[in-house]
């Protein structure tokens, strides 16, 4: 097929070539060749051939081996100065082999090499990754009608489903992901198989799930992906939190309970293309409801008051059980924790936004921006409402020329001594604390000769009205705009 052979990058095609020069066969394989078929360029590359590792290493400079099944990854360096394509950097060539048993549901107990190219597609997960293209000759082996299922847009497995879920439990997971990415239907059978299996999951490593769900997070189709998961009974093993929103109805302003809103809310960062710290947020934004659910007499409707705070600890601690890194969790429960922040740009004042810019962070204030816009889509509303949020946009872009720490302030801790004539310690950061309270009410005032003379005057006072100054001050004024804050929430049918 001519119009695969000039899509395969010439690294790739130096290799199969050099194998094929010394006596090899060379076949470019699975999901590279299912990305060029339905007209994707694909993330890696393949190439599984009839040499043992030993041989592969001997015939190529750079490579690595640190693996049981017989993979050899080889190293492409730059030419002439260029760069290499990051699907080329590093292309994994596998020898043709048979497996034993799977006693643990994630890797064969035995390998053994072999020189029969169907012994290594038969025991490949789905039919549309079980393709094998020869660069050289333009062959195309299909043995298991891949290309039929791909024009059918069908994800079956090959041989028997049970077989194959069975030798690795996580190939449920990839099939629910491959699924999404591709926009594809599970066949009957397979998708039968997939639920009689799903408790093998329990044995696969919480690092393995993750990467698996996270690909899903990124895919063009995660809703459908989890609604999967779910009806499979595999969302126990990947979010369990998330089931606990299912037939959780919420307030007036949602048309769906919360597990369909958390779920709508992230489908709607990825329709728009957002990155993945908002898609994780936006799933896990308000799984903190149905712990915090509660009926209001008053209102005769639910409330959900506190479940940011609750929110943002379940989402840590789920992201914590995925074994997911230190920044992405904290990112993530910020996010969560501040996600209610936004609502009517009327009435939230700009000492109030310095103070989120604060505690989420200036590198996060888009992203928390973006985020309210999933909640509210998310809602079933149909507007993103364009205006209001260029007016957020523009109160955050004023606030952030303004001081919103300590360390923003227009005189530090060894001038406040210079000036002061205190010595180090907590007098000194109840002082700097007391001149934020004033600044950020009157970001004007961030001068350093206000702010000289205000600490002089300040200085003056005894420990005890300091401190009730720089501190208890703060917290009152806090109380107070989250009141505010609050009244707005419930006057937007926002708790």
């Amino acid at each position: 097929m001519p119009q695969l052979q000039s899509q395969i990058p010439a690294e790739v095609s130096r290799i199969t070539a050099t194998l094929e020069a010394a006596g090899y066969q060379a076949w470019i394989v699975g999901g590279c060749v299912r990305d060029l078929l339905i007209g994707r360029k694909p993330k890696d590359w393949d190439i599984t051939t009839n040499a043992n590792p030993e041989q592969i290493q001997g015939l190529f400079e750079n490579t690595f081996y640190t693996n049981e099944f017989g993979t050899v990854g080889v190293v492409n360096e730059p030419m002439d100065g260029g760069e290499v394509d990051p699907s080329v950097r590093v292309v994994e060539i596998t020898p043709y082999r048979l497996e034993g048993k799977y006693s643990d549901a994630r890797r064969p107990d035995s390998v053994i090499f072999s020189q029969n190219i169907e012994d290594d597609l038969k025991r490949r997960d789905f039919t549309i990754n079980a393709l094998a293209y020869n660069a050289t000759t333009g062959e195309l082996l299909d043995l298991y009608e891949g290309i039929k299922d791909i024009h059918a847009g069908l994800l079956r497995a090959v041989g028997d489903p049970q077989e194959r879920f069975g030798e690795d439990a996580l190939r449920i997971m990839r099939a629910v992901r491959i699924a999404a990415e591709l926009g594809f239907v599970i066949e009957p059978a397979t998708k039968q198989a997939m639920a009689q299996c799903a408790e093998q999951l329990a044995k696969i490593s919480k690092e393995r799930i993750r990467d698996e769900f996270v690909r899903i997070i990124n895919s063009q189709k995660p809703m459908q992906a989890l609604i999967l998961s779910r009806e499979i009974n595999i969302l126990r093993f990947i979010a369990p939190d998330l089931e606990q929103g299912i037939g959780v109805d919420q307030n007036q302003a949602h048309s769906f309970d919360v597990y369909e809103h958390n779920l709508r809310a992230l489908q709607h960062a990825a329709d728009k293309g957002w990155g993945f710290d908002i898609r994780i947020a936006a799933l896990f934004h308000d799984i903190g409801k149905p712990a915090t659910r509660r009926w209001s007499e008053e209102k005769r409707d639910w409330t959900f008051h506190g479940h940011d705070v609750v929110g943002a600890k379940i989402a840590k601690k789920a992201l914590e059980s995925l074994k997911f890194p230190r920044e992405t969790i904290e990112k993530t429960r910020n996010l969560v924790r501040w996600h209610m922040f936004f609502s009517d740009p009327d009435k939230v004042t700009l000492s109030a936004v310095r103070r989120i810019i604060t505690n989420v962070g200036r590198e996060n204030i888009g992203d928390l921006v973006q985020l309210r816009i999933c909640d509210r889509i998310g809602t079933g509303r149909p507007k993103e409402q364009p205006f209001r949020f260029r007016k957020y946009q523009a109160m955050i872009d004023q606030a952030l020329r303004d001081p919103i720490s300590v360390t923003m302030l227009a005189i530090d801790g060894k001038r406040a001594m210079e000036v002061t004539g205190e010595n180090p310690g907590p007098r000194i950061g109840w002082l700097l604390h007391a001149l934020l309270e004033d600044v950020l009410d009157e970001p004007v005032r961030n001068t350093a000769e206000y702010l000289e003379t205000k600490i002089k005057e300040l200085s003056t006072l005894p420990d005890e009205q300091l401190k009730a100054i720089g501190v208890e001050a703060k917290s009152k004024k806090e109380e107070a705009e989250e009141a505010d804050l609050e009244e707005i929430r419930k006057r937007h049918f926002v708790d």
